[in-house]
């Protein structure tokens, strides 16, 4: 292999979970997804799918009507008041899972050697990615003030220059709930046209949002931008349609790209397989029936868990805006991967350790809080309340 290859480091998310195979008596909250099962009439639009012989390969940038469809909720959300500018379906490129989108989107744009920016903490991967590409990375961390993570916007912008190639933003974020503002947006995409440098902007967490909006989700930068404007946004419907398991995401591009984006999906994946995508049809049929739904849910997950939390002497923690997860400092743990390690084999508790994230997150540990029992979360605090006491 590539030494470059052999250089990157393992998830220390997995390393956690792993540090649990073959027991049982665990409370797993470290991975980004939850307990309850796809709703059944997507997972029926799969099997009728498949029952019907459709087992063969399709058009690389996905099914034509899963294209306008999805091209048809984008701009729902998010071109509603540019009726004469819509999203459209040539702008839509479909993936095997977001991890797929993001991953074309780094081969897409990042040349070996380029200056690339990234605001962490943020998933592993997105900083995997640049690295995979051989760029040179350079991160601009969120800063934590009681609890809750916030951007310097002098420092990131001073970051990006005319000589970076591509500003990789997360937001709602993953793991911390920090979201950008729409005046944050606008801020960064004029300055991102000045220097030419692209954005990559994921934003898979989007409709997991707990703010009231006109729109029903977080801010986009699809509200703002042109059809023309440096920029890839990557969406999911593995979150908020509860199809983590099925691979399947898209990228919003320019359209100038789509071309280009079709030969790259064919060199990767030839295309997303037609029975998740008919899931992803039905899914969106039903958008404002399931989403929603799972909001409301996540929403109620979400104040169970910080409102059980934050009595605990000593934590840092800010109810998230957005996202499915609890990020909090503990204090006197510094070491957040062997803190997590303890919390499994001693409390049979199964949380990220922040310094996945990002070394400014050493010390912070992340916890999912979609649980289709909230009692489960509960049981979880208490958990964590023990070993504190016995770790004293």
């Amino acid at each position: 292999m590539r030494a470059h290859i052999q250089s990157l480091p393992g998830s220390k998310i997995r390393e956690v979970a792993n540090a649990a195979l073959g027991r049982n008596d665990v409370l797993a909250f470290w991975f980004g997804e939850g307990d309850e099962v796809t709703p059944a009439f997507i997972t029926e639009a799969a099997v009728q799918s498949l029952r019907s012989g459709e087992t063969f390969y399709t058009h690389n940038l996905g099914l034509p009507e899963l294209r306008t469809a999805i091209a048809l909720e984008m701009t729902r959300r998010h071109r509603t008041a540019v009726a004469s500018d819509p999203i459209n379906a040539d702008r839509i490129a479909v993936t095997s899972g977001g991890v797929n989108a993001l991953m074309l989107a780094a081969q897409a744009l990042i040349d070996p050697g380029a200056r690339v920016v990234a605001v962490t903490p943020v998933w592993p991967n997105l900083t995997a990615q640049p690295w995979i590409m051989g760029a040179q990375l350079h991160c601009v961390s969120l800063t934590p003030t009681a609890g809750a993570w916030e951007l310097d916007m002098d420092q990131l912008l001073d970051a990006i220059t005319g000589q970076t190639q591509v500003l990789i933003v997360n937001a709602p974020n993953n793991p911390t709930g920090w979201t950008l503002s729409v005046d944050e947006q606008r801020i960064l995409l004029e300055h991102c046209r000045r220097t030419g440098t692209w954005i990559v902007a994921d934003e898979v967490y989007e409709s997991l949002y707990y703010e009231s909006t006109v729109n029903g989700c977080a801010p986009s930068f699809l509200d703002q931008a042109t059809p023309d404007d440096r920029l890839v946004v990557v969406q999911s419907f593995s979150k908020s349609f509860l199809m983590t398991g099925y691979r399947l995401g898209w990228l919003v591009l320019p359209t100038a790209m789509s071309a280009s984006m079709g030969n790259l999906i064919e060199f990767n994946t030839s295309c997303a397989s037609v029975f998740t995508q008919r899931a992803g049809l039905a899914a969106l049929a039903r958008a404002d029936e399931v989403t929603p739904r799972v909001v409301a849910h996540l929403k109620l997950c979400r104040d169970t868990l910080v409102d059980a939390l934050l009595p605990i002497d000593g934590i840092e923690l800010a109810r998230p805006r957005g996202g499915m997860y609890a990020f909090f400092h503990l204090p006197g743990h510094p070491d957040s991967l062997q803190t997590a390690k303890r919390l499994v084999a001693e409390a049979g508790l199964g949380l990220a350790p922040g310094e996945a994230f990002s070394p400014q997150a050493q010390g912070w540990l992340r916890w999912c809080f979609s649980s289709q029992d909230p009692a489960r979360l509960l049981d979880g605090v208490e958990r964590l309340r023990g070993w504190l006491a016995r770790s004293l």
